[in-house]
Protein backbone atom coordinates (compact mmCIF):
# COMPACT_ATOMS: atom_id res chain seq x y z
CA UNK A 1 0.00 0.00 0.00
CA UNK A 2 2.86 2.88 0.86
CA UNK A 3 4.35 2.14 -2.87
CA UNK A 4 0.83 2.36 -4.35
CA UNK A 5 0.48 5.43 -2.03
CA UNK A 6 3.78 6.98 -3.39
CA UNK A 7 3.07 5.95 -7.24
CA UNK A 8 -0.86 7.75 -6.70
CA UNK A 9 0.83 11.04 -5.08
CA UNK A 10 3.21 11.47 -8.49
CA UNK A 11 2.57 14.67 -9.55
CA UNK A 12 0.58 16.30 -6.91
CA UNK A 13 3.20 17.26 -4.56
CA UNK A 14 2.66 21.09 -5.67
CA UNK A 15 -1.12 20.37 -3.71
CA UNK A 16 -1.35 18.13 -0.43
CA UNK A 17 -4.93 18.70 -0.33
CA UNK A 18 -5.59 16.96 -3.57
CA UNK A 19 -3.18 14.54 -2.80
CA UNK A 20 -4.79 13.83 0.58
CA UNK A 21 -8.29 13.25 -1.06
CA UNK A 22 -7.50 11.02 -3.92
CA UNK A 23 -5.55 8.98 -1.06
CA UNK A 24 -8.22 8.65 0.91
CA UNK A 25 -10.93 8.00 -1.65
CA UNK A 26 -7.84 5.14 -3.42
CA UNK A 27 -7.52 4.06 0.22
CA UNK A 28 -11.49 3.66 0.52
CA UNK A 29 -12.02 1.81 -2.76
CA UNK A 30 -8.82 -0.51 -2.35
CA UNK A 31 -10.79 -1.94 1.16
CA UNK A 32 -13.91 -1.69 -0.35
CA UNK A 33 -12.39 -4.40 -3.28
CA UNK A 34 -13.32 -2.14 -6.05
CA UNK A 35 -11.54 0.13 -8.37
CA UNK A 36 -9.38 2.67 -7.74
CA UNK A 37 -10.31 6.30 -8.31
CA UNK A 38 -9.08 7.22 -10.84
CA UNK A 39 -6.41 9.12 -11.72
CA UNK A 40 -8.01 12.09 -12.50
CA UNK A 41 -9.70 13.19 -9.55
CA UNK A 42 -8.08 16.22 -8.39
CA UNK A 43 -8.16 20.11 -7.92
CA UNK A 44 -5.33 22.20 -9.32
CA UNK A 45 -5.30 26.09 -9.34
CA UNK A 46 -4.05 27.99 -12.79
CA UNK A 47 -5.42 31.42 -11.88
CA UNK A 48 -1.60 33.16 -12.73
CA UNK A 49 -2.56 31.52 -15.98
CA UNK A 50 -6.49 31.78 -16.99
CA UNK A 51 -9.06 33.27 -14.62
CA UNK A 52 -8.08 32.80 -10.69
CA UNK A 53 -10.88 30.40 -10.52
CA UNK A 54 -10.29 26.92 -9.50
CA UNK A 55 -9.96 24.83 -12.33
CA UNK A 56 -10.66 20.59 -12.11
CA UNK A 57 -11.03 17.42 -13.52
CA UNK A 58 -14.10 16.13 -11.56
CA UNK A 59 -14.02 12.61 -10.56
CA UNK A 60 -15.23 10.05 -12.90
CA UNK A 61 -17.06 8.37 -10.20
CA UNK A 62 -18.06 11.58 -8.02
CA UNK A 63 -21.09 12.88 -10.03
CA UNK A 64 -23.61 12.18 -12.15
CA UNK A 65 -22.88 13.35 -15.80
CA UNK A 66 -24.65 13.80 -18.97
CA UNK A 67 -22.74 12.90 -22.59
CA UNK A 68 -23.33 15.11 -25.17
CA UNK A 69 -21.74 15.28 -28.38
CA UNK A 70 -20.63 18.51 -29.53
CA UNK A 71 -22.83 19.12 -32.21
CA UNK A 72 -25.57 19.41 -29.00
CA UNK A 73 -23.02 21.42 -26.87
CA UNK A 74 -22.13 24.03 -29.55
CA UNK A 75 -25.56 24.90 -29.77
CA UNK A 76 -26.37 25.11 -26.13
CA UNK A 77 -23.09 27.14 -25.74
CA UNK A 78 -24.22 29.21 -28.83
CA UNK A 79 -20.58 28.62 -30.09
CA UNK A 80 -19.26 27.43 -33.32
CA UNK A 81 -18.09 24.16 -33.66
CA UNK A 82 -14.95 23.12 -36.07
CA UNK A 83 -14.49 19.71 -35.93
CA UNK A 84 -16.62 16.50 -35.59
CA UNK A 85 -19.92 16.80 -34.93
CA UNK A 86 -20.74 13.06 -33.60
CA UNK A 87 -17.92 13.16 -31.43
CA UNK A 88 -18.98 12.94 -27.57
CA UNK A 89 -17.51 14.64 -24.27
CA UNK A 90 -18.54 13.57 -20.89
CA UNK A 91 -16.00 14.80 -18.27
CA UNK A 92 -14.53 18.34 -17.80
CA UNK A 93 -10.92 18.71 -17.01
CA UNK A 94 -8.01 21.06 -17.39
CA UNK A 95 -6.22 21.31 -20.66
CA UNK A 96 -3.09 20.32 -19.28
CA UNK A 97 -4.71 16.97 -17.73
CA UNK A 98 -7.38 16.26 -20.16
CA UNK A 99 -8.14 12.57 -22.03
CA UNK A 100 -10.18 11.59 -24.22
CA UNK A 101 -13.76 12.11 -23.40
CA UNK A 102 -13.08 15.61 -21.52
CA UNK A 103 -14.07 18.87 -22.52
CA UNK A 104 -11.41 21.95 -21.69
CA UNK A 105 -11.20 25.28 -22.85
CA UNK A 106 -8.88 28.25 -22.87
CA UNK A 107 -9.98 31.98 -21.93
CA UNK A 108 -7.21 33.53 -24.55
CA UNK A 109 -5.40 33.04 -27.94
CA UNK A 110 -2.01 33.51 -25.25
CA UNK A 111 -2.88 29.83 -23.79
CA UNK A 112 -3.27 28.68 -27.69
CA UNK A 113 -0.16 26.85 -27.38
CA UNK A 114 -1.80 24.41 -25.06
CA UNK A 115 -4.30 22.87 -28.08
CA UNK A 116 -1.28 21.44 -29.62
CA UNK A 117 -0.62 19.47 -26.87
CA UNK A 118 -3.77 18.20 -25.09
CA UNK A 119 -5.48 15.15 -25.18
CA UNK A 120 -9.02 16.36 -24.79
CA UNK A 121 -11.41 15.91 -27.07
CA UNK A 122 -12.56 19.41 -27.56
CA UNK A 123 -11.41 22.68 -25.89
CA UNK A 124 -13.91 25.44 -25.49
CA UNK A 125 -12.29 28.68 -26.94
CA UNK A 126 -12.28 32.21 -27.90
CA UNK A 127 -13.23 33.49 -31.21
CA UNK A 128 -9.97 34.72 -32.54
CA UNK A 129 -8.15 31.17 -32.49
CA UNK A 130 -9.22 29.75 -36.13
CA UNK A 131 -8.32 26.10 -35.99
CA UNK A 132 -6.60 23.88 -33.91
CA UNK A 133 -5.07 19.92 -33.65
CA UNK A 134 -8.10 19.08 -31.70
CA UNK A 135 -11.93 19.64 -31.77
CA UNK A 136 -13.33 23.45 -30.99
CA UNK A 137 -16.00 25.34 -29.50
CA UNK A 138 -15.62 29.09 -30.49
CA UNK A 139 -17.23 30.89 -28.11
CA UNK A 140 -17.65 35.12 -26.88
CA UNK A 141 -16.48 34.37 -23.55
CA UNK A 142 -15.12 31.07 -22.68
CA UNK A 143 -15.09 31.95 -18.98
CA UNK A 144 -19.19 32.19 -19.23
CA UNK A 145 -19.32 29.21 -21.44
CA UNK A 146 -17.38 26.83 -19.22
CA UNK A 147 -20.06 27.59 -16.61
CA UNK A 148 -22.76 26.47 -18.66
CA UNK A 149 -20.96 23.25 -19.89
CA UNK A 150 -20.54 22.26 -15.98
CA UNK A 151 -24.53 22.56 -15.38
CA UNK A 152 -24.84 20.27 -18.86
CA UNK A 153 -22.60 17.67 -18.51
CA UNK A 154 -22.01 18.11 -14.33
CA UNK A 155 -24.68 19.76 -12.23
CA UNK A 156 -23.90 17.69 -9.33
CA UNK A 157 -20.15 17.74 -9.31
CA UNK A 158 -20.44 19.24 -5.86
CA UNK A 159 -23.23 17.19 -3.82
CA UNK A 160 -24.91 19.28 -1.15
CA UNK A 161 -25.63 17.82 2.28
CA UNK A 162 -29.29 17.15 2.49
CA UNK A 163 -31.32 16.70 5.63
CA UNK A 164 -30.77 17.94 9.39
CA UNK A 165 -27.76 16.09 11.37
CA UNK A 166 -28.90 14.51 14.49
CA UNK A 167 -25.78 16.67 16.42
CA UNK A 168 -27.53 20.01 14.93
CA UNK A 169 -28.63 22.32 17.65
CA UNK A 170 -32.06 24.15 16.99
CA UNK A 171 -33.63 26.82 19.33
CA UNK A 172 -37.07 27.70 20.28
CA UNK A 173 -38.72 29.37 17.91
CA UNK A 174 -37.20 28.49 14.66
CA UNK A 175 -38.42 28.72 10.78
CA UNK A 176 -36.77 26.09 8.55
CA UNK A 177 -38.12 26.17 5.12
CA UNK A 178 -38.45 23.43 2.77
CA UNK A 179 -35.12 21.15 1.99
CA UNK A 180 -33.12 23.07 4.25
CA UNK A 181 -29.93 21.33 5.40
CA UNK A 182 -27.81 21.93 8.54
CA UNK A 183 -24.55 19.98 9.27
CA UNK A 184 -23.07 18.77 11.92
CA UNK A 185 -22.85 20.24 14.81
CA UNK A 186 -24.58 23.70 13.19
CA UNK A 187 -26.19 25.83 16.05
CA UNK A 188 -29.04 28.19 15.09
CA UNK A 189 -30.71 29.83 17.79
CA UNK A 190 -34.07 31.22 18.89
CA UNK A 191 -35.88 32.68 16.71
CA UNK A 192 -34.12 32.39 13.38
CA UNK A 193 -35.31 31.81 10.11
CA UNK A 194 -33.91 29.96 7.74
CA UNK A 195 -35.17 29.97 4.15
CA UNK A 196 -36.28 27.20 1.30
CA UNK A 197 -33.34 25.25 -0.37
CA UNK A 198 -30.34 27.32 2.28
CA UNK A 199 -27.45 24.63 3.26
CA UNK A 200 -25.79 25.42 6.71
CA UNK A 201 -22.66 23.21 6.70
CA UNK A 202 -21.38 21.68 9.85
CA UNK A 203 -20.07 24.21 12.97
CA UNK A 204 -22.03 26.94 11.59
CA UNK A 205 -22.92 29.36 13.96
CA UNK A 206 -26.58 31.40 13.73
CA UNK A 207 -27.24 33.92 16.48
CA UNK A 208 -30.93 34.89 17.58
CA UNK A 209 -33.51 36.28 15.29
CA UNK A 210 -31.21 36.05 11.94
CA UNK A 211 -32.86 35.54 8.85
CA UNK A 212 -31.35 34.31 5.69
CA UNK A 213 -33.29 33.75 2.35
CA UNK A 214 -33.95 31.07 -0.04
CA UNK A 215 -31.35 29.01 -1.43
CA UNK A 216 -28.01 30.17 0.46
CA UNK A 217 -24.93 27.96 0.80
CA UNK A 218 -22.87 29.01 3.98
CA UNK A 219 -19.91 26.85 4.58
CA UNK A 220 -18.23 25.56 7.49
CA UNK A 221 -17.22 27.46 10.70
CA UNK A 222 -19.11 30.65 9.61
CA UNK A 223 -20.20 32.71 12.53
CA UNK A 224 -23.44 34.68 11.92
CA UNK A 225 -24.34 36.70 14.92
CA UNK A 226 -27.97 37.65 15.97
CA UNK A 227 -30.68 40.21 14.10
CA UNK A 228 -28.42 39.66 10.87
CA UNK A 229 -30.25 39.94 7.35
CA UNK A 230 -28.97 37.48 4.93
CA UNK A 231 -31.09 37.63 1.01
CA UNK A 232 -31.29 34.84 -1.33
CA UNK A 233 -29.01 33.11 -3.59
CA UNK A 234 -26.30 33.82 -1.48
CA UNK A 235 -22.83 32.18 -1.02
CA UNK A 236 -20.32 32.87 2.77
CA UNK A 237 -17.06 30.79 2.78
CA UNK A 238 -15.69 29.15 5.56
CA UNK A 239 -14.54 31.39 8.34
CA UNK A 240 -16.41 34.61 7.72
CA UNK A 241 -17.76 36.47 10.78
CA UNK A 242 -21.04 38.23 10.08
CA UNK A 243 -22.10 40.76 12.63
CA UNK A 244 -19.40 40.70 15.03
CA UNK A 245 -19.16 44.03 16.73
CA UNK A 246 -18.14 47.44 15.02
CA UNK A 247 -14.14 48.12 16.76
CA UNK A 248 -15.63 51.43 18.71
CA UNK A 249 -14.17 52.55 21.84
CA UNK A 250 -13.85 56.03 23.90
CA UNK A 251 -10.46 56.80 25.03
CA UNK A 252 -10.79 57.92 29.01
CA UNK A 253 -9.11 58.23 32.38
CA UNK A 254 -9.83 54.69 33.35
CA UNK A 255 -8.75 53.24 29.59
CA UNK A 256 -10.50 52.61 26.42
CA UNK A 257 -14.33 52.71 26.98
CA UNK A 258 -16.41 50.27 24.63
CA UNK A 259 -19.07 52.01 22.52
CA UNK A 260 -22.02 49.42 21.72
CA UNK A 261 -22.95 48.30 18.79
CA UNK A 262 -27.02 48.19 18.56
CA UNK A 263 -27.29 48.11 14.45
CA UNK A 264 -27.33 45.11 12.64
CA UNK A 265 -25.84 43.26 9.20
CA UNK A 266 -28.22 43.23 6.04
CA UNK A 267 -26.36 41.06 3.29
CA UNK A 268 -28.84 41.83 -0.18
CA UNK A 269 -29.34 39.02 -2.74
CA UNK A 270 -26.24 37.20 -4.63
CA UNK A 271 -24.19 38.38 -2.68
CA UNK A 272 -20.64 36.03 -2.45
CA UNK A 273 -18.25 36.57 0.70
CA UNK A 274 -14.59 34.45 0.12
CA UNK A 275 -13.23 32.77 3.10
CA UNK A 276 -12.43 34.62 6.87
CA UNK A 277 -14.35 38.12 5.22
CA UNK A 278 -15.50 40.09 8.57
CA UNK A 279 -18.69 42.47 8.62
CA UNK A 280 -18.59 44.37 11.12
CA UNK A 281 -22.51 45.23 12.80
CA UNK A 282 -23.12 48.72 13.11
CA UNK A 283 -23.33 51.42 15.92
CA UNK A 284 -26.99 52.09 15.18
CA UNK A 285 -28.66 51.38 11.86
CA UNK A 286 -27.06 49.34 8.81
CA UNK A 287 -23.78 48.00 7.88
CA UNK A 288 -25.10 46.92 4.24
CA UNK A 289 -23.84 45.31 1.22
CA UNK A 290 -25.91 45.89 -2.01
CA UNK A 291 -27.08 43.14 -4.47
CA UNK A 292 -24.76 40.81 -6.56
CA UNK A 293 -21.68 42.41 -4.73
CA UNK A 294 -18.55 40.08 -4.47
CA UNK A 295 -15.90 39.82 -2.20
CA UNK A 296 -12.78 38.15 -2.12
CA UNK A 297 -10.82 36.69 1.09
CA UNK A 298 -9.68 38.37 3.89
CA UNK A 299 -11.60 41.07 3.52
CA UNK A 300 -12.64 43.84 6.76
CA UNK A 301 -15.94 45.75 6.51
CA UNK A 302 -16.35 48.16 9.41
CA UNK A 303 -19.29 49.06 10.99
CA UNK A 304 -21.81 50.93 9.08
CA UNK A 305 -20.11 51.14 5.67
CA UNK A 306 -22.75 51.07 2.79
CA UNK A 307 -21.40 48.90 -0.14
CA UNK A 308 -23.35 49.33 -3.19
CA UNK A 309 -24.86 46.96 -6.04
CA UNK A 310 -22.14 44.16 -8.43
CA UNK A 311 -19.33 45.40 -6.59
CA UNK A 312 -16.17 43.48 -7.25
CA UNK A 313 -13.50 43.80 -4.20
CA UNK A 314 -10.17 41.68 -3.66
CA UNK A 315 -8.74 40.39 -1.18
CA UNK A 316 -7.40 42.24 1.98
CA UNK A 317 -8.82 45.26 1.14
CA UNK A 318 -9.75 47.04 4.39
CA UNK A 319 -12.94 49.79 4.57
CA UNK A 320 -13.05 51.88 7.47
CA UNK A 321 -16.59 52.79 9.56
CA UNK A 322 -19.76 54.67 7.65
CA UNK A 323 -17.90 54.85 4.59
CA UNK A 324 -20.00 54.90 1.38
CA UNK A 325 -19.12 52.51 -2.00
CA UNK A 326 -21.72 53.44 -5.04
CA UNK A 327 -22.65 50.57 -7.86
CA UNK A 328 -19.93 48.93 -9.95
CA UNK A 329 -17.02 49.59 -7.95
CA UNK A 330 -14.12 47.70 -8.37
CA UNK A 331 -11.24 47.62 -5.51
CA UNK A 332 -8.51 45.68 -6.41
CA UNK A 333 -6.03 43.90 -3.86
CA UNK A 334 -4.96 45.72 -0.51
CA UNK A 335 -6.77 48.99 -1.03
CA UNK A 336 -7.19 50.60 2.34
CA UNK A 337 -10.29 52.99 3.00
CA UNK A 338 -10.36 56.16 5.85
CA UNK A 339 -13.67 56.59 7.53
CA UNK A 340 -16.24 58.40 6.26
CA UNK A 341 -15.94 59.36 2.60
CA UNK A 342 -17.75 58.24 -0.67
CA UNK A 343 -16.55 56.14 -3.07
CA UNK A 344 -18.93 57.16 -6.47
CA UNK A 345 -20.80 54.75 -8.90
CA UNK A 346 -18.25 53.31 -11.39
CA UNK A 347 -15.22 53.84 -9.47
CA UNK A 348 -12.18 51.33 -10.26
CA UNK A 349 -9.15 51.41 -7.69
CA UNK A 350 -5.53 50.24 -8.45
CA UNK A 351 -4.22 47.48 -5.97
CA UNK A 352 -2.36 48.93 -2.79
CA UNK A 353 -3.95 52.19 -3.20
CA UNK A 354 -4.67 54.45 0.32
CA UNK A 355 -7.75 56.21 0.14
CA UNK A 356 -7.91 59.82 1.90
CA UNK A 357 -10.85 61.49 0.38
CA UNK A 358 -13.72 60.74 -1.29
CA UNK A 359 -14.07 59.71 -5.27
CA UNK A 360 -15.95 61.15 -7.85
CA UNK A 361 -18.22 59.08 -10.09
CA UNK A 362 -16.47 56.96 -13.43
CA UNK A 363 -12.69 57.78 -12.01
CA UNK A 364 -9.88 55.29 -12.02
CA UNK A 365 -7.28 55.99 -9.13
CA UNK A 366 -4.96 54.16 -7.74
CA UNK A 367 -1.22 55.15 -5.37
CA UNK A 368 -0.96 56.22 -1.71
CA UNK A 369 -2.60 58.99 -1.23
CA UNK A 370 -4.78 57.50 -4.27
CA UNK A 371 -4.75 60.11 -7.46
CA UNK A 372 -5.94 59.65 -10.27
CA UNK A 373 -4.00 56.98 -12.18
CA UNK A 374 -2.72 58.50 -15.47
CA UNK A 375 -0.76 60.62 -12.64
CA UNK A 376 0.46 58.28 -10.50
CA UNK A 377 1.61 56.07 -13.77
CA UNK A 378 3.51 59.49 -14.71
CA UNK A 379 4.87 60.25 -10.96
CA UNK A 380 6.49 56.37 -10.99
CA UNK A 381 7.87 57.49 -14.80
CA UNK A 382 9.77 60.10 -13.04
CA UNK A 383 11.00 58.88 -9.99
CA UNK A 384 13.23 56.22 -12.03
CA UNK A 385 15.00 59.46 -13.85
CA UNK A 386 15.52 60.87 -10.31
CA UNK A 387 18.70 60.12 -10.53
CA UNK A 388 19.41 61.36 -13.83
CA UNK A 389 17.70 64.51 -12.99
CA UNK A 390 20.01 65.28 -9.67
CA UNK A 391 22.93 64.91 -11.85
CA UNK A 392 21.85 67.14 -14.18
CA UNK A 393 20.57 69.52 -11.36
CA UNK A 394 23.75 69.58 -9.83
CA UNK A 395 25.81 70.20 -12.90
CA UNK A 396 23.63 73.81 -12.88
CA UNK A 397 24.40 74.57 -9.50
CA UNK A 398 27.93 73.85 -10.20
CA UNK A 399 27.98 76.15 -13.37
CA UNK A 400 26.40 78.54 -11.51
CA UNK A 401 28.37 78.62 -8.62
CA UNK A 402 25.41 77.47 -5.99
CA UNK A 403 27.13 75.76 -3.02
CA UNK A 404 25.75 72.71 -1.65
CA UNK A 405 25.19 74.17 1.66
CA UNK A 406 22.45 76.51 0.12
CA UNK A 407 20.48 74.15 -1.34
CA UNK A 408 21.39 71.13 1.23
CA UNK A 409 19.39 70.47 3.98
CA UNK A 410 22.37 71.61 6.98
CA UNK A 411 22.18 69.15 9.92
CA UNK A 412 20.81 69.73 13.07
Amino acid sequence: MASYCEEACQGRRSNPLGCFVFLAATIYETASKHNPVPRSFFWRTRGAKDMGLPIFCIGKDMAIKKEMTLEALASELKGELIGDRDLSVRNICDIEEAEKGDLAFITGKKYASFLETTRASCVIVPNEIEKARVSIIKCKNPNLAFKRAVELIAPDHIPLPKGVHKTASIGNGVALGREVALGAYAVVEDGAEIGDGTVIYAHCYVGCATKIGKNCIIYPNTTIRENVKIGDRVIVHPGCVIGGDGYGYERTQRGHEKIPHLGDVIIEDDVELGACVTVDRAKIAHTRIGRGTKIDNLVQIAHNVTIGENCIIVSQCGISGSTKIGNNVIMAGQVGLVDHIEIGDNVMIGAKSGLMKSVPPNTIVWGIPARPAEKTKMMHILSYRLPEIYERLKAVEEHLGIKKSSWKSKKQ
